[in-house]
């Protein structure tokens, strides 16, 4: 009874801090930073990374994460608790860029592809397989990406805004982008917007 009480005493807390953009205890893949082209965009070089994906249409937004999110609840061989970790990530089809940059979303024009970072406890194999399907488990090679943070809207008007926009501030530089944009997404929807953290992340190599 008392585990209980205190279970929920947690979850009010965190919604709370959550609201204010605070994600207290919520583990992020490590990574370093290995240059900055302005206050609000860097490069950042991140290890191997496990996610646990899936890709549906690009209209289901909201059914790719609840599908995800019942894997790390308990839905997997096992019925293991994993712990949830930030950011989700997501790549959608309905992001519109220009014609000269990379186009191609997880081998998929038309799906919206979303992922959950797995806590760096676990390796491949240790994970629970999942009891869905549409569920998929995979580790993400060392990459090196430029990122753009901002805060606001999440929807896929401003992904796409901001992502032409770290596109073009990388023109100019000597990182070359190798591969489709995606997007990180740090807080629940309850943040107030102003305090949400965003990004866009490119996959870059140095010419």
């Amino acid at each position: 009874m008392l585990e209980s009480a205190l279970d929920v005493v947690r979850s009010l807390v965190f919604a709370i801090l959550a609201t204010f953009g605070v994600n207290v205890g919520t583990e992020q893949p490590p990574y370093s930073v290995i240059a900055r082209i302005r206050d609000d965009i860097e490069i950042r070089a991140y290890e191997r990374r496990i996610v646990a994906e899936t890709a549906m249409a690009a209209s289901a937004r909201g059914s790719a994460f609840q599908i995800v999110a019942g894997y790390i609840f308990g839905a997997n061989k096992g019925r293991r608790k994993i712990a949830m970790t930030s950011p989700v990530e997501i790549r959608s089809p309905g992001v519109k860029i220009a014609m000269t940059t990379p186009v191609e979303i997880s081998k998929s024009e038309s799906a919206l592809v979303m992922r959950f970072f797995m806590p760096s406890s676990f390796s491949l194999k240790d994970l629970p397989e999942p009891l869905d399907a549409r569920v998929k488990l995979r580790e993400l090679e060392p990459t090196t990406v430029a990122v753009l943070r901002f805060s606001g809207s999440s929807n896929d008007a401003t992904v796409s805004r901001h992502t032409q926009e770290l596109l073009n501030a990388l023109k100019a530089t000597k990182f070359k982008v190798t591969d489709a944009a995606t997007a990180f997404f740090y807080n629940p929807p309850w943040t107030i917007p102003f305090m949400r953290r965003n990004e866009i992340v490119v996959p870059v190599s140095v010419t």
